[in-house]
This record gives C-alpha cells, structure tokens and sequence, in this order.
C-alpha cells in the first residue's frame, strides 16, 4: 500500500512570488526573511521524498460559480493547466502546468464515494493560486504528478468545519489504502484571520492577531477538538471576512491526525496577514 511521507499545511499567499523574485528598489524589505522561511519550509517536503502530491485547495471563483458549486471536487485528469489571467496581471504568478496522477485520484473518487463522501469531479479542471503558490513554495520544479482536491469555503452553504476533519482523516485513510508502492505528500492550503476588501484589509498584521495565535496553537497541537469547541461557520466572519479559509487547515488537522504535533511549524507576521507553515511526518513514514 501507499505511504504517506508527510502531512503539510501552509497559508498560500498570492505575492510571495513576485516578492521572491523582485530585484533593487522593488524588492520588498520583508522579502529576504520571507525567502528564508519558505527555503527551511520546503525542506520539509524534500526530506519526505514524495513520488506524489494531493494538493487540497479551493478555487477562487475561476473555475467553480455560483452556477454550480461543489462542496469537495477532486481532479480527475491526464493534466492540469494553471494560473489564471487575473492572477499573471494581479500577482505575477507564472503560467503552470502539472501531471495528474489518475490512477490515485480514480482510487480517491471511487472509494471515497463508498466511505460515504459525495465528491464530484473533474475531468477538465484548471487550478488556481490555492493550488500553485504551495507548488512554488514548496516544489517549484513541478515534477511530480498531483491530485487537486477543492473544497468550498466561499458560497454559502459551506460544510460543518467538522466534515472538513472528516474528509481530511478520509483523505489520509484513502491514500494510504492505495495499492502502490508510492509515497505521497498530503498538502493543504488555507487562512489564518483574513479580511478581503474589509476596512481591516491593510492593518500592520492580520485582521485578528488573538484568533490567528489560537488558531497556530490548535494547529501545532493537533488539537482538533479545541478547534471544533470554538470555530463555527457563524463565527468565524468576526476574525475577518475570509477568515472561512481556516476550514482548509482543519482539513489538513484531520488528516494529519488528533493529539499529533507538528514535527514542523512555522510563522511571518506579514502586514496584513499571518503566514503560516507545518509539517508532520507520519509513523513509519520513513525518508
């Protein structure tokens, strides 16, 4: 059966590449630390030595409108093409292209639907900056064969953030009943307290520096249950309009496992968000 040689979950912000990437008088002051972090950072997905990644993201309303909107889609395809307009003209973000790893995320799809989850799919999906800033600062190459997983934190209704755990302790469960000798990566992406075109959008740090210290210790923890005691799908609009991206990171909680701690953890008060990394190598994952 499969491996799975690490569990991580990150912030995905937009304009690390061009940061990273921007020389002299453009180059912004905070960039060299920031370069520094994701450097230690991808570290930790080189030492799991992945064959594979599952990429679990959420579509910005590029693909996914309010026409039809799934709850949890996973990529079914040969390939997948990435970014989109918007995001080469607002962040710089390069055009990206990625092979699928069918054979894991048919495995994915069929058993999935039969452990209980309805997940749609797709056949023709192109990702977004949820998917591809982790891929940059994580594994720039963009050598290895993925499997998107997207899930909805933007239309209302949105999933319990108790079947974000569930689908994320699912995932790991999937993958790791895969028959194949591969190792495969588990990488989600999410928020911490964001606010988009709010009056809290460009404050000096994130919206709501006391949730994104809570919610870094649930994190690191591994401690689901205190997560689930205090967010809500009402309650998480107070630390800022977007701050329903967490329900990503407690995805990634569930599939990295109650009670586990971070082997990883790691974070940039940015001026207007906390970014955020971890990364737990699973029992007898080896390296």
């Amino acid at each position: 059966m499969a491996t799975v040689a690490a569990v991580i979950a990150s912030t995905h912000h937009p304009f690390y590449y061009r940061a990273s990437t921007s020389t002299g008088d453009d180059r912004p002051p905070f960039a060299d630390e920031w370069v520094a972090k994701i450097t230690a950072f991808r570290e930790t997905l080189t030492r799991a030595n992945p064959d594979v990644l599952v990429l679990v993201g959420s579509d910005h309303f590029h693909q996914l409108w309010l026409d039809n909107m799934p709850q949890f889609l996973v990529g079914n395809a040969p390939f997948y093409n990435a970014n989109w307009y918007n995001e080469e003209r607002e962040f710089g973000l390069p055009r990206m292209f990625f092979t699928g790893s069918e054979d894991l995320s048919t495995h994915i799809l069929r058993n999935g639907l039969d452990a209980g989850f309805d997940l749609a799919f797709s056949n023709e999906l192109r990702i977004d900056h949820s998917v591809t800033c982790p891929m940059i600062t994580l594994r720039p190459e963009a050598d290895l064969p993925i499997v998107p997983v997207y899930t909805n934190i933007f239309a209302p209704p949105l999933p319990q953030p108790k079947r974000f755990v569930q689908l994320g302790r699912a995932i790991r469960e999937l993958v790791e009943s895969w028959p194949s000798d591969q190792r495969v990566a588990i990488i989600g992406t999410g928020h911490l307290s964001l606010e988009l075109g709010g009056p809290r959008q460009f404050g000096p740090h994130g919206p709501d520096p006391e949730f994104d210290r809570k919610a870094v210790e649930w994190i690191a923890n591994g401690d689901i249950e205190k997560a689930l005691g205090e967010v809500s799908l009402e309650n998480l609009w107070e630390p800022g309009n977007a701050t329903h991206g967490f329900l990503d990171f407690m995805l990634m909680m569930g599939a990295a496992g109650a009670g586990e701690k971070a082997d990883y953890a790691d974070t940039l008060d940015l001026f207007h968000t906390m970014e955020a990394y971890f990364t737990w190598y699973p029992k007898g994952a080896g390296a």
